[in-house]
């Protein structure tokens, strides 16, 4: 969890930003997003099996004509 303190004349936008870095770093809102629907374990393994396939596929090329 992130946990800023005001410092002594910081301003809000300050604290703020450093709130919101730190947020960022710890990867909550990610961990948020990815837990928002459960995805039963078979779905997941095709989407990433899936997601392999494609990752590994090699663009096509195609010879010029003579």
């Amino acid at each position: 969890m992130a946990n800023v303190r005001l410092g002594a004349g910081e301003s809000f936008e300050s604290l703020l930003r450093r709130f919101n870095r730190q947020v960022q770093e710890s990867r909550v809102l990610a961990e948020v997003r990815h837990r928002r629907y459960y995805i039963k374990p078979s779905v997941e393994r095709n989407r990433k099996e899936a997601a392999r396939k494609r990752k590994s596929s090699k663009p096509v090329t195609s010879r010029p004509v003579r």
